[in-house]
C-alpha cells in the first residue's frame, strides 16, 4: 500500500537526484550560465554576413566589442550583450542588423500548445526563445506548465507557486472582485440590488494583491530573456481556479493572463512564447485566449494525429464555450469570440528518411493545407543530446561533437524558427 507520505518520500528522493544532474549540467555554483560564441557562429550563423568582411569592419574600429580571443589566438568569442552591441550599432551593405519589429505595437504573443506528452512542446519553445534571443528580440516567456520543463531548462528549479501562473490568475482574482465591489456600491447608490463579492481569508491573506506586475518575472542565464516560471507545486492551479470560480461566478478567468500581459510596457519585449500543459484546463485556456498566435507541434505518428485532431476539437468547444460568456470584467486586449492571428501545425522529432513520416507528413498538409509549416523539426543525435542536459542546440559548443552533427541539428532549428518569425511577423502587422 502507498500513501501520500510514500510519494512525498519519492518525491524528496528525486529531488536529491535532481541536485545532482545540475551539479552535472550546470556551473560549479548551480548556476546555469551561457557559452560564448565564436566569431564563425557570429558571422555566418547569426548576422549571416560574409566573415572577412564582419571581422574588417571590426577591425577598423576598436571601440566595439573584439571578443575574448582563444590562447592560440584562432577564434575570437563573443558573449551574446557583445553580440547585441555589435548588432545595434554595425550596418552591413547599408542593412541594419537588427530583426523586424513592426513600430508601435505591443509584443507579440504565441503559444505553443497540444494535448499529447512528448509531442515536444517545451522544447520548441525553449528553441525558438533562445533562436530569437540571438536573432535580437527581447523574450518573455510564460511556463505554464506545471513539469516546469520550460522552467528548468532556463535553469529556474526554486520556484515559490506565488510567483507562477497560479499567482498571477490568484492575483487577478483579488483585482477583478475588488473593482466588481466597487461597481456594486455604485450600484447600491442609485438604488440597484446587486450581490456583492467576498473571498476566503485563504486567498486574500497571501499579500498577491500587493505584488508587482514585474515580481512573477524572473532573468534566466540568456539576457534577452525572462520567465515566468512554473513549479510542480502549482499543478493545484487548476483545483484552485475551480474554487475561485465557485466564490466568484463572474470572475473571467480566462482572461487573468491577458489582463496581466497588458499591464507591460508595450516595448519591454518584443516576443513573448507560451509553453503550455498536455490538458485543457485553466491554464492552457488562459495561454490560448492571451495568444495571438497559436503553434501546434506534434510528433509524426498517427496517435500523435489522432491526439492533435482531439485537441483542436475540445480546443473549439472550449472557446466556443467561452464566447458565451458574459461579465462586467472586461478581458484586457482581448475580446469575444476568441480569434487568432494565425494557426500553424509543426512536426516535431521528424526523419526524413521515414516512410511513415513523410506519409504522415502528407496527411498532415492533406488536411490541414497551408497551415502545416514547411520545416519539420527533425530528430538527430544532437537534438537528443540537448534534450538529455535540459539545453537548445544553441547552448551547446559545437566542439563537444562533430560539427556536422551540430550542424545539421542547428539548421533544423534555424528553418523551423525562420518560417516562426516570418509567420509571427505577419500577424505583427495585423496587430492592432
Amino acid at each position: 500500500m502507498f500513501s501520500h507520505e510514500d510519494l512525498a518520500r519519492m518525491q524528496a528522493q528525486s529531488l536529491r537526484m535532481q541536485g545532482v544532474i545540475r551539479k552535472q549540467t550546470y556551473s560549479p555554483e548551480m548556476e546555469k550560465t551561457l557559452r560564448r560564441f565564436s566569431s564563425w557562429e557570429v558571422g555566418e550563423l547569426i548576422f549571416k554576413v560574409n566573415q572577412s568582411t564582419l571581422r574588417g569592419r571590426l577591425a577598423s574600429d576598436p571601440s566595439l566589442p573584439q571578443g575574448l580571443v582563444e590562447e592560440d589566438g584562432r577564434q575570437r568569442w563573443y558573449s551574446l550583450e557583445e553580440i547585441n552591441q555589435i548588432r545595434r550599432r554595425l550596418k552591413v551593405n547599408r542593412k541594419s542588423l537588427m530583426p523586424p519589429r513592426p513600430s508601435g505595437k505591443r509584443a507579440i504573443r504565441a503559444a505553443i500548445a497540444n494535448f499529447k506528452g512528448g509531442a515536444g512542446k517545451s522544447t520548441v519553445a525553449l528553441h525558438f526563445a533562445h533562436a530569437a534571443a540571438l536573432d535580437g528580440y527581447r523574450v518573455l516567456c510564460v511556463d505554464f506548465d506545471p513539469q516546469a520543463t520550460l522552467s528548468h531548462s532556463m535553469g529556474l528549479s526554486d520556484v515559490d507557486e506565488e510567483f507562477t501562473v497560479w499567482g498571477v490568475m490568484a492575483r487577478d482574482l483579488i483585482h477583478q472582485t475588488e473593482a466588481m465591489n466597487a461597481n456594486v456600491s455604485m450600484g447600491a447608490e442609485s438604488g440597484a440590488a446587486l450581490p456583492k463579492r467576498s473571498l476566503p481569508s485563504s486567498i486574500t491573506d497571501m499579500g498577491l494583491a500587493d505584488l508587482r506586475v514585474t515580481d512573477f518575472i524572473k532573468p534566466t542565464s540568456w539576457p534577452t530573456i525572462d520567465i515566468v516560471p512554473s513549479c510542480a507545486n502549482a499543478a493545484f492551479v487548476e483545483f484552485a481556479s475551480a474554487q475561485y470560480r465557485h466564490v466568484n461566478p463572474e470572475w473571467s478567468f480566462f482572461a487573468a493572463v491577458s489582463r496581466y500581459l497588458d499591464q507591460l510596457p508595450p516595448d519591454a519585449y518584443d516576443m513573448i512564447i507560451f509553453d503550455c500543459p498536455p490538458a485543457i484546463g485553466y491554464q492552457s485556456m488562459n495561454a490560448v485566449f492571451a495568444a495571438d498566435v497559436l503553434y501546434i507541434p506534434s510528433g509524426p505518428g498517427y496517435w500523435e494525429y489522432d491526439s492533435t485532431t482531439s485537441f483542436i476539437g475540445q480546443l473549439s468547444e472550449a472557446l466556443e464555450d467561452l464566447a458565451h460568456f458574459r461579465s462586467g470584467v472586461p478581458a484586457g486586449t482581448m475580446s469575444l469570440p476568441k480569434e487568432f492571428l494565425d494557426v500553424r501545425f509543426l512536426l516535431t522529432r521528424f526523419e526524413p528518411n521515414n516512410d511513415l513520416h513523410r506519409a504522415m507528413q502528407q496527411a498532415f498538409v492533406k488536411v490541414f493545407e497551408d497551415r502545416v509549416t514547411e520545416h519539420p523539426i527533425e530528430m538527430t543525435r544532437a537534438v537528443e543530446q540537448s534534450g538529455r542536459f535540459l539545453s537548445s542546440i544553441y547552448e551547446i559548443d559545437y566542439r563537444d561533437m562533430t560539427r556536422e552533427t551540430w550542424r545539421r541539428a542547428r539548421a533544423s532549428f534555424d528553418q523551423a524558427y525562420e518560417e516562426f518569425r516570418t509567420n509571427l511577423v505577419s500577424a505583427w502587422e495585423e496587430l492592432e
